[in-house]
């Protein structure tokens, strides 16, 4: 997973992370990507953090779409910068 050049977090791991994921819809035993040899960059399948957040919405079968709350005078969508679904993950 890759967070597109911004710095999350301290600066710790900006090019590549691990999740495990456990139940709530995810696909049973499996590995999506991969990183370099050192684990700093990621090289295979690599997707945004938004892609991340639009599955995390879609596992327990939201349409990321609709989703919203209000801030600054306006109701926003929690996916409203883009993303899609990282399929692989989902069972």
């Amino acid at each position: 997973m890759r967070g597109g050049g911004v710095a999350y977090g301290r600066d710790h791991n900006p090019d590549a992370m691990t999740i495990w994921m456990v139940g709530g819809g995810c696909k049973a035993g499996h590995t999506i990507g991969a990183t370099d040899e050192i684990g700093a960059t990621a090289v295979e399948h690599v997707h945004h953090i938004r892609d991340f957040h639009v599955t995390l919405l879609r596992l327990p079968g939201l349409d990321d779409n609709k989703p919203s709350y209000y801030h600054a005078g306006r109701f926003k969508q929690l996916s409203q910068f883009g993303g899609k679904a990282i399929e692989e993950l989902i069972a």
